[in-house]
């Protein structure tokens, strides 16, 4: 068993926060719907969707930067919406994290050491080494990378209980993003945590995630865990009759009919690809890419019929 595996049995049935009916609003915008879900503790989850579906306002929203319109955010048994006590214990990365002008790559580490209680400074200072971070340089002045790269280093030296990474890759080349998939791993083995990581880079980050939260149009579409979504998860190709009734009682993501034939996106059980070959039809395995593509298209439905 390895050390993703083992986390996961671990922490099975503990929650660290969680959203429950939750919608947001902006004026006649809705940003979010009405939405829920649960963050299981030492886990690792992937907020997984479109721009503009709603992941950053759900962050934002567990962080305690925003109040839902409705619905309840709790995180470590509270509302996180102004509560120190409980923003003490959750980092957010945001994407488009804005810092004062005349703060300095160092400054920005010094206020993160007096915000968090868990901050773990030679970790940082090893990160900054790693990451070649220019400590005296204004945050302002850096490259979109380097900025990226100061939140990773905020977000995995903070080690804080939630750590929340929203598009951390962005400005970042191959390299420094696989440094920074092997540190995120490294030391969730080290020091678990609940982290919940947003990325539109989805086949990098696939094998890290343990479960797979997908956002589209401000309607969560799927909430499982990722080894058994991988396992249930198949596209099924043949004459349109034979797979409507193959696949009626099916969670159907997404279809395409063409002819007289259809493919079709279903969430089943371990046995039907079995059964459909049985049948004279086509079976596919689906990447937790392919996944989070067929499961926001339009047309896309991810109900059960």
């Amino acid at each position: 068993m390895n050390a993703l595996e083992d986390r996961s049995t671990i922490s099975m049935v503990k929650e660290a926060g969680s959203v429950r009916g939750v919608g947001k609003r902006y004026g006649d915008f809705t940003a979010v719907g009405e939405v829920s879900f649960a963050l299981r503790q030492n886990v690792i989850h992937g907020l997984l969707g479109r721009n503009g579906a709603g992941k950053s306002t759900l962050m934002r929203m567990l962080a305690g930067h925003a109040k839902p319109t409705q619905g309840s955010v709790s995180v470590f048994g509270g509302d996180p919406f102004e509560n120190d006590a409980i923003t003490q214990q959750i980092c957010f990365c945001a994407e488009n994290q804005v810092y004062p002008d005349y703060f300095r790559v160092r400054d920005v580490f010094t206020a993160a050491r007096l915000l968090y209680p868990t901050w773990d400074a030679a970790y940082a200072e090893e990160l900054v080494e790693l990451f070649e971070l220019p400590k005296k340089r204004r945050v302002v002045k850096l490259s979109r990378g380097m900025r990226s790269a100061v939140g990773i280093v905020t977000g995995l030296a903070s080690r804080a209980p939630l750590t929340m990474f929203d598009e951390p890759y962005l400005g970042l080349d191959a390299t420094a993003r696989q440094l920074f998939y092997n540190q995120l791993l490294a030391d969730y083995a080290e020091n678990p945590r609940t982290i919940l990581l947003s990325t539109h880079l989805i086949d990098e980050v696939s094998e890290l995630i343990e479960h797979v939260l997908v956002v589209d149009r401000g309607q969560l579409v799927i909430d499982e865990e990722a080894e058994r979504l991988r396992g249930r998860a198949i596209t099924i190709s043949g004459p349109a009759d034979t797979v409507d009734k193959f696949t009626y009682a099916m969670t159907r993501l997404h279809e395409e009919r063409l002819l007289g034939q259809s493919r079709v996106t279903v969430l089943g059980d371990a046995d039907d690809p079995q059964h459909a070959r049985a049948l004279g039809l086509d079976v596919k395995p689906v990447s937790l890419q392919e996944l989070v593509v067929q499961s926001t298209l339009p047309g896309s439905t991810g109900e059960e019929r």
